[in-house]
């Protein structure tokens, strides 16, 4: 496979795009939704999600934590793929990029969206690098809960609307939740190898009986917001349809309670498909 492609991650980019698809569905319930718009936000938040790949690529290599030990899937520079100075060129033009989307969101939503692009690409970059790296130091969980969830959602409903919405921050909860639970998976798998590379993430501080408990709680918090948002919309039946996911996330639960070292990659790639299959359903309950 291209290098590139590898580095991008695509599988990850559900997250990118669940919390946009799922504020754009409320802004088309509520009456305001704009195709171009839709199409250009998707596009930002992919590209601002395959820089924050390039850059966790390159700090994880650097500090050793992409090492011979890895369990999760390859990375180009850990298998010599691609240059330090080749991902360090594609990070400064992938941002460009997205920078370059946002200044027609930036038009339409005033100073807030040029405040949330910039944190949204600071935070990218010190996910993983800088003095005080988030993902080395246990606080990666809640940056992903605040902005794969909560921002990227009232984000997105806000640029539709130019309104700030109590539902679209709910509506986050449950998105920051599910994309949260994919890092948790992949703290959970590497939690060994994080020790030895002083990776202190949420799993190697509270531990993997607390990792599981909490993969556990954000699968609860995500499966009750349907039941909320159905009562706010008067009682509004179509959503129950985001239950015909149970079963999976059921399966998933038992995989990380059960599951160890490498086999956790296939309950990751698993609950990154939930995450887009749980959106589509509730997006789908909402507009119909």
């Amino acid at each position: 496979m291209n290098p590139w492609i590898i580095a991008s991650r695509p599988k990850t980019l559900t997250a990118a795009i669940s919390p946009v698809i799922l504020g754009s569905s409320l802004a088309y319930y509520d009456g305001y939704f704009n195709v171009i718009t839709f199409i250009i936000i998707a596009i930002a938040a992919s590209l601002i999600q395959i820089g924050t790949n390039f850059s966790n690529d390159l700090f994880d290599y650097i500090k050793g934590t992409d090492n011979q030990n890895r369990l999760g899937p390859d990375r180009v520079l850990q298998k010599g793929l691609l240059s330090k100075k080749q991902i360090q060129k594609a990070i400064w033009i992938i941002f460009i990029a997205a920078i370059i989307c946002g200044f027609y969101l930036a038009y339409i939503g005033g100073w807030p969206i040029v405040f949330i692009g910039i944190l949204s690409i600071f935070f990218g970059i010190i996910y993983t690098g800088g003095p005080y790296p988030l993902a080395y130091n246990g606080l990666g969980d809640i940056f992903v809960f605040i902005f794969f969830g909560l921002i990227a959602v009232s984000g997105t409903y806000y640029l539709h609307t130019s309104d700030v919405s109590v539902n679209a921050i709910i509506l986050g909860c449950s998105i920051g939740a599910l994309a949260t639970g994919i890092l948790v998976i992949n703290n959970l798998r590497d939690i060994d190898n994080d020790k030895k590379c002083k990776k202190n993430t949420l799993a190697v501080r509270l531990g993997e009986k607390f990792t599981k408990i909490e993969y556990l709680f954000l699968m609860i918090v995500a499966y009750s917001i349907p039941i909320y948002i159905s009562y706010k919309m008067g009682n509004k039946s179509s959503i129950y349809i985001v239950y015909f996911t149970l079963p999976i996330v059921i399966r998933l639960i038992l995989e990380v309670f059960f599951e160890k070292s490498s086999s956790l990659n296939k309950t990751l790639e698993k609950t990154a498909k939930l995450l887009l299959l749980y959106t589509i359903l509730f997006s789908f309950g909402i507009i119909v």
